[in-house]
């Protein structure tokens, strides 16, 4: 009947009751962090606590770009995100392609060899990426920023999965017509990967932008120092003076927050469509 009521389950009010919990849960930190940011010292460490602050003290946000180079170590970050995520976008995407689509002799073998990379812990690799990056004379540069990360096993996996899930039809129409695998995989299977090819993008993203280990041991200079980094030196400065650590977390966190809400939808699709065949 049109006039009829939904009913209300049980179930369902139980898993909203739920999921409600959960977002205060996961977004109290967040919400606490920017209300700390405008407080002053004594309210921030005043038992009990208090939710909202007195009066909004926006210094917080001036002492952290007077502490540190904010602008510098910002650009330094972006360019160290940017750089790694083009580079795993191309060099992954035709790796992972080629494992997926072209026959050729050992491609198990070596796409195995690939996986097994996943199982070394990343600071093995500290050392032989810091001796490549001192025999090209790169250290304490910029490019020695994001050159050891603009390829990922990790990335080659998840494309592959994607591409696997695409229709072999689309190629067999391609090659009738007379394309090369270039042209298929650059005018074809490209474009339709576009949802793995956005979640891999957020995921590089953000394990680059909360890099810490790698540019402090490559780098010396303030001025090609990430902003990770940056937060680091800020700590050892202020010690106690939450707000202002609040403050520099909040600015640090904000574009990475933007990104993944502005294309939550493609990575939540591209994730869940690159397990769908194997």
């Amino acid at each position: 009947m049109s006039g009829a009521r939904p009913r209300f389950r049980p179930g369902s009010i139980g898993a909203h009751t739920f999921l409600v919990a959960a977002v205060l849960v996961f977004a109290g930190p967040f919400v606490w962090e920017l209300l700390t940011s405008f407080k002053s010292l004594a309210e921030s460490t005043h038992v009990p606590p208090t939710l909202l602050p007195s009066s909004w003290h926006t210094g917080n946000y001036s002492t952290v770009f007077g502490q540190i180079p904010f602008g510098r170590m910002m650009f330094n970050s972006v360019l160290n995100a940017v750089a790694r995520t083009l580079g795993q976008l191309l060099f992954c995407s035709m790796a992972a392609y080629a494992f997926a689509r072209l026959e050729f002799p050992g491609r198990r073998v070596l796409f195995g060899l690939f996986l097994s990379v996943l199982l070394v812990p990343s600071q093995l690799l500290v050392i032989p990426q810091y001796q490549v990056m001192q025999n090209l004379h790169l250290l304490n540069t910029l490019p020695a920023l994001f050159l050891p990360g603009m390829f990922s096993a990790f990335g080659t996996f998840l494309l592959r999965q994607f591409f696997m899930a695409l229709p072999a039809e689309l190629e067999e129409a391609a090659r009738l017509d007379g394309a090369s695998p270039l042209r298929i995989f650059w005018s074809i299977m490209l474009p339709l990967a576009r949802p793995g090819l956005i979640a891999l993008s957020i995921l590089t993203m953000i394990w680059s932008w909360n890099d810490m280990m790698w540019p402090l041991i490559v780098n010396s200079d303030t001025d090609k120092m990430t902003l990770s980094v940056g937060l680091l030196a800020l700590i050892d400065q202020v010690i106690t003076n939450y707000p202002v650590m609040m403050a520099a977390a909040l600015l640090a966190t904000l574009p990475v927050i933007v990104v993944f809400v502005v294309l939550q939808k493609q990575v939540v699709e591209g994730i869940a469509l690159s397990g769908t065949k194997g």
